[in-house]
């Protein structure tokens, strides 16, 4: 591993480089107006910021600001400037840079905090020192006596850049600068020591950020530019240039972000403490300070819960979880120091856990956004791996999902934190919250995740004191958490086999119940993409045609008369048309657009609406299509909602008049070192076509490809269903013969093996 000390040297040594060229630049400044830019003149150059800091990144910009005093002659100062920056922005320097007097220069500090902030690191690269040092003292001062309402503009704008950004232990693509418990929240907390309000464990931070500077240096240097997001492509060659795997890379890296995070939580406390009047303070006994009791050795001091001094957790086991449940629950954080104490004092559960411990947990897990920072704190102190030992494999691990916007441990955290708002939902909330919490516990050990989780959550619900039956619930939840998004987005869910089908696997109402709200949980906690109100709708669409299966009154359609064609949706009119005639309509659906076309029945007819689609610039989500007569009503859903009819009609024309070389125009691009496409049979997930589904690195023409393979074989398709991962598409195509009939087994994998041709 490359030693920080030589990182943080060769940052210096930037540092230096770039005042020796600043200084020469500066001392090379001959005024005609006189002036001496040297030391008393009233000029100086000032590094401030990372510059100033001593902390130059290979690309990091060089912060200057030319410093003036206000009676020095602005010809003067005019001058001195042209003749540094210039020579710099000749160079390529990438220069933030300003000219102010000192009037200016603390007005602005006064109004805006990252101007104050950046002072607070301000040192003399040349020119007049004293002026500098005498400016610097003054903002400093200003700072210290405008605390209270400086660090509330501060906390805003953090609270702001982390919305905005997320938290670099949790995000999928940390921002190495702008994530919370990034570099901005170590140069804050610096700021807030510099109040006089409260300290921090100065080395600890100091060396916190030199480990996440190695990082940004490596990054730089791999990218060839600025760059503060650790994107997944980069992570192996960055690794490389520090001496490490790029798995412990990004642990290493969101473990710093992590105790930044922490390290600054606890300043903003203190802050709060500091700032809070003494009127509103505890009461206090004569004793000492009045803790207000939550449970039995839990109470409220400074508003943090606590475990009280004459608690112990060695003969009281369970005091943990009841101090953490009342935590959440109060909306509180829970003390430091308590959690330190119970990580080290906690003696060991019984298993199965007793039903009051139990209880305690399902009431930590339902308490809502309570939650995540109490959960944290029990994690940082080490709580946890005594609760839950299989957190450690999934703690702070990246996901393989580019759909994912958290890591593995946090996504679990925020979907137990949405299925607390669906407890309503369902018969047995306890059963949700764990599932919740486990579903995605099987990532940390090889295999499937679903597949292998199952097993460990009913090892875990069980030694958690849930029964036989409730266990092996939880275990099928974790099974089968992508059951309804993966069937409601890559098969028709209007074919009664597939509602039939998952039913089969559900079971009973009470189980689709709960398994309907941990998806919503799941898919919301993820990113909106994957609660997009199309997927939504499929997965509410799919929950309500299973529900109708399940109910024993509800009389369901024949599954083996099912010809492709929603039955509440009425097919248009239509009449004989000629083979290039069509109509077109356009109306709203689930965030994007539902297109009615009818033409004439013609072989190759999907495929040419489908090129026509692609040329139009539309993504299709899905397609389906029956034969009435002469007629082929086809029914497209595509994802942009500003579909405008007439001019689609005109782009669709020449493809349906056969003028455009679709071939020519929409052959698939060669992407280096993709891997192959892979096309497969679906078995019989229904009683009438065959399902094949294709998984490949998407492409523009992918679709029309497919679609012209299965014209060209002489089938039709009956409907199709697109979804897209990233850049990763798994389309599902419903396939039948001339007659609307399934294709035999031997006319099935022919096709499959000519698609998977034409898409190699």
């Amino acid at each position: 591993m490359t030693d920080h000390r030589e990182l943080a040297q060769r940052r210096a040594d930037r540092a230096l480089d770039a005042d020796r060229r600043l200084r020469q630049l500066f001392a090379d400044a001959a005024p005609s107006h006189g002036g001496d830019p040297r030391e008393g003149s009233g000029l100086a150059l000032v590094a401030v910021g990372g510059y100033g800091r001593s902390e130059l990144s290979p690309f990091s910009d060089l912060d200057v600001v030319l410093l003036h005093d206000p009676s020095v002659d602005e010809a003067l100062v005019r001058e001195v400037a042209e003749a540094v920056w210039y020579p710099l922005w000749n160079d390529g320097v990438a220069l933030d840079h300003s000219v102010r007097d000192t009037i200016q220069m603390r007005e602005a500090a006064a109004t805006d905090h990252r101007a104050a902030m950046g002072m607070l690191d301000a040192r003399a690269v040349a020119g007049d020192a004293g002026l500098v040092l005498t400016l610097r003292s003054q903002v400093l001062a200003d700072w210290r006596r405008d605390a209270r309402t400086r660090v509330a503009e501060v906390r805003e704008a953090r609270t702001t850049r982390i919305d905005r950004a997320g938290w670099l232990a949790h995000a999928a693509v940390p921002d190495l600068k702008e994530s919370g418990g990034g570099l901005r929240d170590s140069v804050t907390l610096r700021a807030l020591v510099a109040t006089w309000l409260i300290d921090v464990p100065h080395g600890e931070s100091e060396m916190l950020r030199g480990a996440l500077l190695d990082v940004r240096d490596a990054l730089h240097e791999t990218v060839g530019r600025r760059v503060e997001r650790l994107d997944a492509e980069v992570v192996p060659d960055v690794a490389r240039l520090l001496g490490m795997e790029p798995v412990e890379l990004d642990l290493h890296t969101r473990q710093v972000g992590r105790r930044i995070a922490h390290l600054a939580s606890l300043a903003w406390r203190k802050v709060d403490d500091a700032l809070e009047p003494i009127t509103r303070k505890g009461a206090f006994t004569s004793r000492g300070p009045l803790v207000v009791a939550l449970d039995d050795g839990v109470g409220v001091l400074d508003r943090e819960v606590i475990v009280t001094k004459d608690a112990d957790p060695g003969t009281d086991p369970e005091l943990a979880l009841r101090a953490a449940a009342a935590a959440a629950r109060q909306g509180l954080p829970i003390s430091p120091g308590s959690a330190r104490r119970l990580a080290t004092a906690m003696g060991e559960l019984p298993e199965p856990w007793p039903a009051s411990t139990t209880r305690h947990l399902v009431d930590l897990l339902t308490a809502g956004p309570g939650l995540l920072p109490v959960w944290d704190e029990l994690d940082f102190a080490g709580v946890v791996d005594r609760l839950l030992p299989e957190w450690a494999a999934i703690r702070l691990r990246g996901s393989s999902s580019p759909v994912h916007r958290f890591t593995v441990d946090r996504h679990s955290l925020e979907t137990c934190v949405i299925a607390a708002g669906l407890k309503r939902d369902v018969a047995r909330p306890d059963l949700l919250a764990v599932a919740a919490l486990l579903h995605d516990i099987g990532k940390g050990v090889a295999g499937d995740h679903s597949e292998v989780g199952e097993p460990m959550a009913v090892r875990i619900a069980t030694r958690w004191g849930f029964g036989d039956d409730d266990a092996r619930t939880i275990g099928r939840l974790v099974r089968w958490h992508l059951l309804l998004p993966t069937i409601a987005t890559r098969r028709d869910i209007e074919d009664p086999s597939t509602a039939a089908n998952v039913a089969e696997i559900v079971g009973t109402e009470d189980f689709l119940d709960l398994l309907s709200a941990l998806t919503a949980s799941d898919a919301r906690a993820t990113s909106p993409t994957a609660w997009s109100g199309w997927r939504q709708g499929l997965i509410e669409g799919l929950v309500g045609k299973v529900r109708r299966v399940l109910d024993d009154s509800v009389v369901t359609p024949d599954a083996t008369t099912y010809e492709g064609w929603p039955a509440h949706v009425p097919i248009p009119d239509h009449g004989t048309t000629g083979p290039s005639d069509f109509t077109l309509t356009v109306e709203s659906h689930r965030g994007g657009s539902l297109l009615t076309i009818v033409t004439a029945n013609r072989a190759g007819v999907m495929a040419d609406l489908a090129g026509g689609l692609a040329l139009a610039g539309l993504a299709v989500r899905s397609a389906r299509t029956v034969t009435l007569g002469d007629a082929a009503v086809t029914l497209w859903e595509v994802s942009r909602a500003d579909v405008d009819a007439g001019r689609l009609t005109e782009r669709l024309r020449p493809a349906m008049a056969g003028e455009l070389d679709l071939a020519g125009r929409l052959e698939l691009s060669s992407i280096p070192d993709a891997p192959d496409a892979r096309v497969r049979l679906l078995g019989r997930v229904t009683e009438t076509a065959a399902a094949i589904e294709v998984r490949a690195l998407d492409r523009r023409g992918l679709v029309w490809t497919v679609c012209d393979q299965i014209a060209s074989s002489g089938l039709s398709i009956r409907s199709a269903h697109m979804s897209t991962y990233g850049d990763e598409v798994r389309d599902v195509f419903y396939v039948v013969d001339a007659d609307g009939h399934r294709p035999d087994d031997a006319t099935s994998a022919s096709l499959r093996d000519a698609i998977a041709s034409a898409l190699a």
